[in-house]
Formats: structure tokens, C-alpha cells, sequence
């Protein structure tokens, strides 16, 4: 305990899902794998994607003929564009990178931005590219956050901050982020702040509340049947 660990790799399988679903055996599962990763960074360096709010990217396969890709992002007018012409061109450009399968891409608009850690992180980025000082750009993003109804969220800012000749950190917290506790959902998003003095890069934990393993179980048949029993017994 006490170490740096990725809140998404941590909780994977209990709280959380794969980014990626599919299923490959043998030398396949290497070449999907990092046709994958190939696919996330090329859509995350167009520049349609860049100013798009995307929090998300996840990549599912049918058959070894067919990539679903399903983009999660806060602004859908900006990738789908006028008459889906900018998602057309976004299809077609993936289209040639892979050879001999079908792309089909798909955008999933989120209504919540502010309960997004990867959004907040980004708006944060943006608005110290901005030379906004970083004070008021966290504590807005903190108080938005809050106001939606997280039940705590911590901004981790690291860099020349507000052009200083020496790096530093500076965090931003309200509420309860409760890291070692696998059952609360952790959101985590990461980005950085390309300014004319340096890199600042910007992290953020949001607690959205717990999960309970019993409240996602359903009851089986036997259980189902002793219950409406004790249920009569009770009423008799």
C-alpha cells in the first residue's frame, strides 16, 4: 500500500472494464494488441479529436473482420460535424490503416462532463495553455466537479508553474478520495499543458461512490423461491 498505482489497473475486473474486448489466440493476440494502441493515438492526433473533449476510446472486434471503435466525448457536434462529414472522414482515414477489416467508429456523448476526470483534466490543460492562473483554473474545475455531484475530487498540477524558473507541485482537493479502497470508483484522467515556459502536466482523481458487489449480483432461482416463501409464511 502506499505506492503509485494506476486507480483504472487497480481496480480492473472489479469495478472496472477493458477498454478493449475481443478475444485472439496465439501470435494474433500481439499484432490486435498493438493495431489497437496503433489506432487510439492516431485518432487522438487529428485535429477534429483534439478540441472534441474525448474522455474515452473503446475498441471492440466482432469477428477478425470487423473493429467497432466508440468514442466517448462531451462534444459530438464537433466529431460528427455537418451531415456527418467529419465522421465520415474520420472512418475513411482509419479505414487504410488497417488492411483487409472494416472500421466502423461510433461517438457516445456524455452528459456529465464534470464527473469525467479525463474532461477535467483536459479543460484544466487548456486553460493553463491559456496563461489562466492555475489557482483560479483548479479551483473552478474542483467546484464544478463537486457541484455535479462527485463525492470528491483531488487536481495534481506539476511543473514551471505560472512560468517560475523552478518546477513544483500543486494539489487541489475537496471531499473524500479514497484510493486504497477497491470498491469506490475512482475516475483518473491525465493530460499535459504544452506552454511556452515547459510541460505542466495535470492528473485528477474523482470519487463518484462505491460499488457494492452484493448490489450487482441477482438472486437465483432457489433464492428467488425461499424468499416469496418466507414472504407467505410471514403473511399467513
Amino acid at each position: 500500500m502506499g505506492q503509485k498505482v494506476h486507480p483504472y489497473g487497480l481496480r480492473l475486473g472489479i469495478n472496472k472494464k477493458w477498454k478493449s474486448t475481443w478475444y485472439e489466440a496465439g501470435s494474433g493476440y500481439a499484432k490486435s494488441l498493438h493495431e489497437d494502441l496503433f489506432l487510439r493515438k492516431t485518432l487522438m492526433s487529428y485535429p477534429e479529436c483534439k478540441n472534441a473533449d474525448i474522455a474515452d476510446i473503446e475498441i471492440s472486434r466482432q469477428s477478425n473482420k470487423v473493429i467497432n471503435v466508440m468514442i466517448h466525448t462531451a462534444r459530438p457536434g464537433v466529431l460528427i460535424g455537418t451531415k456527418g462529414a467529419t465522421i465520415e472522414k474520420i472512418n475513411a482515414s482509419l479505414q487504410k490503416l488497417v488492411d483487409g477489416k472494416t472500421v466502423k467508429v461510433k461517438v457516445k456523448e456524455i452528459r456529465r462532463p464534470e464527473l469525467e476526470a479525463q474532461i477535467v483534466a483536459l479543460n484544466v490543460a487548456r486553460q493553463l495553455k491559456g496563461r489562466r492562473p492555475f489557482r483560479k483554473a483548479l479551483k473552478s474545475a474542483v467546484f464544478g466537479a463537486m457541484k455535479a455531484g462527485a463525492l470528491g475530487i483531488k487536481i495534481k498540477i506539476s511543473g514551471r508553474l505560472g512560468g517560475a524558473e523552478m518546477s513544483r507541485d500543486f494539489e487541489q482537493k475537496e471531499g473524500r478520495v479514497p484510493l486504497h479502497t477497491l470498491r469506490a470508483n475512482i475516475d483518473y484522467g491525465f493530460a499535459e499543458a504544452d506552454t511556452t515556459f515547459g510541460v505542466i502536466g495535470v492528473k485528477v482523481w474523482i470519487f463518484k461512490g462505491e460499488v457494492l458487489g452484493s448490489e450487482a449480483k441477482k438472486d437465483d432461482a432457489g433464492t428467488l423461491l425461499r424468499k416469496r416463501e418466507d414472504k407467505e409464511m410471514i403473511n399467513a
